[in-house]
């Protein structure tokens, strides 16, 4: 039957391999937006924890355009962003309170 090896093949129609060269290059681009993404949010979540409230609002500030600009590629799903979004608000918001 099937062979136990995983060896993956090589394409041999042009078109394929094509999309195998751009595969590579679009997925290195998405994983450093990615990790855009989660440096911006630790940045908020640190200042949160500092409880520096004016660091939190600026950081929480470019994080939103970095978060929005990766919704919109369509890296993550707007509702993902939005809920990102969302919970930094409501942790920079309770500092005010507390």
């Amino acid at each position: 039957m099937a062979s136990a090896s995983k060896a993956k093949k090589t394409v041999r129609i042009a078109s394929g391999r094509k999309r195998a060269r751009q595969d590579v290059k679009l997925n290195a681009a998405n994983s450093a937006l990615r990790s855009k993404f989660r440096t911006a949010i630790k940045g908020v979540l640190k200042a949160v924890q500092a409880g520096d409230k004016p660091r939190a609002a600026d950081a929480f500030k470019t994080a939103q355009s970095v978060i929005d600009s990766i919704a919109d590629k369509g890296i993550f799903h707007k509702n993902k962003a939005a809920r990102h979004k969302s919970r930094l608000s409501a942790k920079i918001k309770a500092m005010a309170a507390a």
